[in-house]
């Protein structure tokens, strides 16, 4: 089974955006702690998404007892209705 690390940079190289996979009383999991399934999607969530609606069908039906952050460039935490193409937006503006 993959490593925490390997999992969430698997979530990068698809959704293009930053993610801290959680225990769900919110402790942030080890990067090299293993015995997670590896993320089980080969193209990316559709940008009209929010992060509410990937963490409701893609992240919890994956990892049931699991919690996750989805990040901006910044590394903050994003609220349930911010919209996936805003956060992967807030990526390539710190690209320029």
């Amino acid at each position: 089974m993959p490593l925490v690390r390997n999992v969430e940079k698997r979530i990068w190289n698809v959704e293009h955006f930053e993610v801290v996979i959680k225990y769900a009383d919110g402790r942030i999991m080890r990067g090299d702690k293993g015995e997670i399934r590896m993320y089980p999607f080969d193209k990316a969530a559709k940008n009209s998404r929010t992060v509410s609606v990937w963490k409701e069908r893609r992240f919890n039906p994956n990892y049931p007892g699991m919690d996750v952050d989805i990040l901006d460039a910044a590394g903050h935490p994003l609220a349930g209705h911010t919209l996936l193409c805003d956060v992967r937006d807030s990526y390539s503006d710190d690209e320029e």
